[in-house]
């Protein structure tokens, strides 16, 4: 069984070497992880694609109900900001699937796109005001998708550093100790996010949040716990990705500046250079855990109908099978599988 430590300093610095051994030990293999403890893992694109698309035997609830990936010492509020559309199998995805677009086509996304490029520019034009070297990370790569978050659900841009700092502390949370430490940001949190969801439905809210309300208001089938751990969702899981996705993006550029001269002489590569961006810095290393339904063999390995499964797509995005030379770096890729 492989211990895997995807948040040690080692493995943000160069992940390939561990991504490699995870794969040549085979298409499906135990690991164990901070948190979640022993867990067979998926390292390929083809065994990673059936793990994500076999709802019928890989499942995101436990027959009790219960999230795949729940332990039994975490508290209620664990497993309600838990319930959200990533963790739930149809036809209730779908059903909150469609409650949030529905939100989208009224907030008028697409209109955003003009704000959008208001915030980045701005942010870009402060980042070296206080001189040279700037601190990317904290200066523009948290700060950017929170501010674009804020503004699409509604909420006050002041609030940008308490959820960032909730964010640094949901982050660290790698183990049982400091898991159970985060408790307490927890509860604020839950509190917050329902004060905001009450303001909405007193008239006095705006952005997606006023929306959700609004298609509650109109009858939608959506619990409240259910408005909070989607709120909640929209606000750190968008939030934290994208941080990782501009910094490490930056990184792999300032190693190789050959590939930065080489966007910077034609922004129309950019498109092509996001999905490279994507595949090679990955900023989410695995899926959520499924729960087996049934006895199964995956890429040569039996598992047992209550075993647990993540997907590692970290792993299956250097799957040399799928792309030639994976742990090269190359913004003109194409195809690219990930």
């Amino acid at each position: 069984m492989l211990q895997l430590d995807l948040t040690s300093e080692d493995f943000f610095r160069d992940p390939r070497p561990q991504l490699r051994r995870l794969r040549e030990a085979g298409p499906v293999v135990e690991v164990k992880l901070p948190l979640f403890g022993r867990v067979w893992m998926a390292t390929t694109q083809e065994t990673v694609a059936r793990v994500l698309k076999d709802s019928a035997t890989f499942s995101l609830r436990k027959p009790d109900g219960n999230v795949a990936g729940i332990r039994w010492w975490m508290p209620g509020i664990v497993r309600t900001l838990a319930s959200n559309m990533l963790t739930v199998d149809e036809p209730d995805h779908t059903r909150l699937r469609e409650i949030v677009e529905e939100a989208f086509r009224r907030r008028a996304v697409l209109e955003m796109e003009p704000r959008i490029r208001s915030i980045a520019e701005t942010l870009a034009g402060d980042l070296f005001a206080q001189g040279s070297p700037a601190d990317l990370v904290n200066r523009y790569a948290r700060l950017l998708p929170v501010s674009v978050i804020c503004e699409l659900l509604g909420l006050p841009l002041a609030d940008r550093p308490k959820f960032m700092g909730w964010a640094a502390r949901a982050t660290s949370a790698n183990s049982a100790i400091r898991f159970l430490r985060m408790l307490p940001t927890m509860v604020t949190m839950r509190r917050y996010l329902e004060r905001q969801l009450e303001h909405a439905r007193q008239g006095q809210g705006t952005g997606l949040i006023a929306e959700l309300v609004a298609v509650e208001k109109e009858g939608a089938p959506i619990t409240r716990d259910e408005m909070v751990s989607t709120i909640f969702l929209l606000l750190f899981a968008g939030h934290e990705t994208t941080t990782h996705l501009i910094s490490g993006s930056v990184f792999e550029l300032a190693k190789n500046p050959a590939l930065r001269d080489w966007l910077a002489a034609d922004w129309s590569r950019a498109d092509l250079a996001v999905e490279e961006f994507l595949r090679f810095v990955c900023p989410v290393q695995l899926s959520k855990p499924r729960y087996v339904r049934q006895d199964i063999d995956l890429g040569g390995v039996q598992l047992k109908r209550g075993d647990q499964i993540t997907a590692g797509l970290a792993s299956a995005n250097m799957d040399p099978v799928a792309n030639p030379q994976p742990e090269k770096l190359d913004l003109a890729r194409k195809p690219n599988r990930h």
